[in-house]
């Protein structure tokens, strides 16, 4: 090859390289409930036996779905160790029978889609929610907290009927709607009116709900690569804020679930 040549083709390959490094990271943040009712949250929605049939089948729909979106890397709610441990076993057939949503959706897709990028990014985090009721009950702002906790027990009623009356994909649909999920992070910004003055027990719920998201989404970015499609499949609670981290870090493009759900 003459040098001029060599020298256009190299240009090429650093142009090409150029242009994948530009390429955004396209994620999608896929809220869920817990399938195998672990009752971690204040409030839970009690779902049926995710081994039976019906709801098997509905699982491979949601998986098949989300394939197209052609994921290169999953991001779960699991501590990485122990995604790093269970990953393997679950493709080699010896993982314990698991109703976790993180074996039922997340590792499922990971096979499906041939990925060897699976990830755990979840963190522990504080909740110091004891503070703010105990601030609230001393001055006199207890009808806060229960509207607050009404609010969310009603959105609970409603995914509860969801469950009971429609598909997993259906579901998925449901808890990924934007305006669902804005009402469910407003319970936060409501404990904002728990406080006075240097005592703001509300603040500090907030700011730790924050950390451990921010964590959370740290995470994710640092294992990205460009030209990435993620896709992080976390509860229900934390993708707002998940989602906010996407769309507002460079480099990255939040991609709506609701376009790759069946329904």
């Amino acid at each position: 090859m003459k040098i001029g040549a060599l020298a256009g083709a190299l240009l090429a390959l650093l142009a090409a390289g150029a242009a994948r490094a530009d390429e955004p990271v396209r994620v999608i943040v896929l809220g869920t409930v817990h399938l195998s009712n672990t009752n971690l949250d204040a409030l839970n929605v009690a779902v049926d036996d995710v081994f039976a049939e019906k709801r098997q089948a509905e699982l491979a729909e949601v998986d098949a779905a989300l394939a197209r979106f052609a994921p290169t890397a999953v991001a779960l709610e699991w501590p990485s160790e122990t995604v790093a441990e269970r990953y393997p076993q679950y493709l080699a057939g010896t993982l314990e029978p698991s109703r976790n949503e993180v074996v039922q959706i997340g590792f499922r897709l990971a096979r499906t889609a041939g990925v060897d990028r699976v990830h755990g990014i979840d963190v522990e985090g504080d909740f110091p929610f004891d503070p703010v009721i105990a601030y609230a009950q001393a001055h006199g702002q207890t009808p806060i907290i229960d509207a607050a906790m009404a609010s969310l027990e009603s959105a609970v009623a409603a995914t509860q009927q969801v469950v009971d009356t429609q598909s997993i994909g259906a579901l998925l649909a449901h808890l990924n709607d934007p305006g669902r999920l804005a009402a469910d992070h407003g319970f936060y910004r409501t404990l904002l009116r728990i406080g006075g003055g240097a005592e703001q027990p509300g603040v500090a719920l907030l700011a730790a709900w924050q950390k451990r998201n921010l964590e959370t989404c740290a995470r994710l970015i640092q294992l990205a690569r460009p030209g990435d499609r993620i896709v992080v499949l976390f509860g229900a609670g934390h993708a707002f804020l998940l989602r906010q981290c996407v769309s507002e870090t460079p480099g990255f493009e939040l991609v709506d679930p609701l376009e790759f759900l069946p329904r």
